[in-house]
């Protein structure tokens, strides 16, 4: 017998919550223990977008959560439906964004037998999460939802997971749905005794530089971080996730280029020249404190919405805890920075040296591709209404160093796990958050494969973007530190295949780059196309030895 969508049970009051919260999409696969809320979903105004794989549903839910401020939601069912889950929540977590998941679960009553797809998952999410429970009665399923919501958006942000056990989930629902279960509230400014100790640091130095980490990127803080460096003129810095070269352009502020992974680049010079460095929004899994900071002792100020973890080699003088925005705005009327000649010329140097090597990409004419050129083609197809999502590899490595953004949170990265697959599914969510604009993604041959059945989800929901495939046939991040490291390699070799013939498997568009003067004009005509393109690139990584020259400290040692 049939049984209908009951509208009372604890599935469509989790539904109501969503939606009262502003939820648009949930991502997810469906399965027994899960079902009651796919039903719920069916009738709601959220779209359900079912997935081809778990992790994939969670990166997409990431990318809505990173881009709206809000919570993206997954889905999955009992056992290997919520293992499935963890890379992806736990990259969100690494991040900053804010993601609920929720996992079905057998009956309560069934908790502690050896019953099919029986899991202690809320244990297991622990580690991966911020938030991690189960709901055990109808009673409480309104307060986990909230918590979990007002935990992952909190703070700095993350993901939360909750377990929903299949006989809840058709449980009727007493409760107030309605009620502001998961609102958020704003911060207020850091204390002002901090603020004027962060003040007297800045115009006391010569030499300061601005760190900024992955939250520095956020669309509310825009204004604020403009302001600020308009007024102090001090040069800035940025992690791969962090507020990049459309700052520079909007405050004239000196934009010195990216540090990440090797300590090498011309921004990792003028770091270590400083006698102050102000870090915002700035996480250590960004880049290591003990790589940039060991031995050099001068003053930190960390403005952030969380206080620092105290590490030995990052203990910063002042802390601003509070909203960043707000901070910054209390810091900047203050502000009388006397910044020494030669520093703001190193700076403006660094910065040249970056645009120098990237203009070497325009007579870079080889086939293989060189990295460079790559680059520089991809950076002209970015304009002010062009969303990139990069995955890992050596092209991300290349690409963050020399690809400047013109926008917040225009480029997503996954700069904390650097979790493989990443681009697939965050170009699909794109497209969904911005169907009417650009959406361009960039991964390896190996990274591809890892989430490119994602392609069939992206047809069938009529998403569209253009894909560039940097084809080495290798894993050849981990090849050329292999190198380096040994002096040989092992376990990066991969085989070949036709990148043309599995887009068109899809429904897709694929092209075959066979010389580098081609890439312009195929971008062109790919931007057109009404579903989504591969455009397969072989590369040649000759030159990656250039990543790790003249390194000062890296993972290496």
């Amino acid at each position: 017998m049939t049984e209908p969508n009951n509208t009372k049970n604890c599935a469509n009051a989790i539904v109501k919550i969503l939606e009262n919260h502003g939820v648009t999409h949930a991502f997810g696969v469906p399965g027994a223990k899960i079902d009651s809320l796919f039903v719920a979903l069916k009738h709601s105004k959220i779209k359900l977008v079912l997935c081809r794989h778990e992790q994939n549903a969670a990166f997409m839910a990431a990318a809505f959560g990173r881009l709206t401020g809000k919570v993206g939601v997954c889905l999955a069912t009992s056992g290997p439906g919520v293992t499935n889950l963890t890379t992806g929540l736990a990259t969100a977590t690494s991040e900053g964004d804010p993601v609920l998941a929720i996992g079905g679960e057998v009956p309560l009553d069934e908790r502690l037998k050896k019953t099919h797809q029986s899991l202690d998952a809320t244990s297991l999410m622990k580690a991966a999460t911020k938030f991690s429970a189960e709901i055990v009665s109808t009673e409480s399923l309104a307060e986990v939802i909230g918590n979990a919501i007002r935990t992952a958006e909190s703070g700095r942000p993350g993901a939360a997971f909750v377990s929903l056990p299949k006989d809840i989930g058709l449980a009727d629902f007493a409760g107030d749905t309605d009620a502001n279960w998961g609102q958020s509230w704003p911060q207020g400014s850091a204390a002002k005794a901090c603020v004027d100790q962060g003040v007297a640091l800045l115009n006391a130095s010569s030499k300061p530089v601005a760190i900024l980490g992955m939250q520095s990127s956020l669309a509310a803080y825009r204004d604020a971080l403009i302001e600020f460096f308009k007024k102090s003129g001090i040069p800035y810095i940025s992690t791969f996730q962090g507020a990049g070269a459309w700052l520079a352009n909007k405050s004239g502020a000196t934009y010195a280029g990216r540090i990440g992974l090797f300590r090498n680049q011309p921004a990792d010079k003028l770091l270590d020249q400083a006698d102050c460095v102000l870090t915002i929004g700035y996480d250590p899994i960004e880049y290591d404190p003990s790589i940039w900071n060991t031995g050099i002792k001068r003053p930190i100020i960390a403005v952030d919405v969380i206080a620092s973890d105290q590490d030995n080699a990052f203990l910063p003088s002042v802390e601003l805890v509070g909203d960043v925005a707000s901070s910054l705005e209390n810091i900047t009327p203050s502000l009388k920075v006397n910044i020494s000649p030669d520093y703001l010329a190193a700076a403006q140097a660094a910065r040249g040296e970056i645009l120098q090597t990237l203009a070497e990409g325009d007579v870079m004419d080889k086939f293989p591709v060189q990295p460079i050129r790559l680059v520089r083609e991809i950076q002209k197809q970015i304009t002010h209404d062009t969303h990139v999502a990069l995955d890992v590899g050596s092209n991300y490595i290349w690409t963050n160093r020399y690809c400047a953004s013109d926008d917040a949170r225009q480029l997503l990265v996954s700069n904390g796990q650097q979790t493989l697959g990443v681009s697939v599914p965050w170009a699909i969510a794109l497209s969904m958050l911005y169907p009417n604009q650009r959406v361009l993604s960039v991964s390896g041959d190996g990274g591809f494969l890892f989430t490119a059945t994602e392609l069939e989800t992206a047809v069938r929901e009529g998403v569209k973007f253009v894909h560039v495939i940097w084809n080495s046939h290798s894993y050849d991040m981990v090849a050329f530190q292999e190198q380096a490291h040994y002096g040989e390699t092992a376990g990066v070799n991969l085989g070949n295949y036709d990148v043309v013939k599995f887009a068109e498997a899809f429904g897709c568009k694929g092209y075959e780059i066979t010389s580098a003067d081609q890439l312009a004009g195929v971008f062109e005509e790919a931007f057109k196309s009404d579903v989504p393109v591969l455009i397969n690139v072989p590369v040649d990584y000759s030159l990656n030895q250039r990543l790790m020259q003249d390194v000062i400290q890296s993972y290496l040692n």
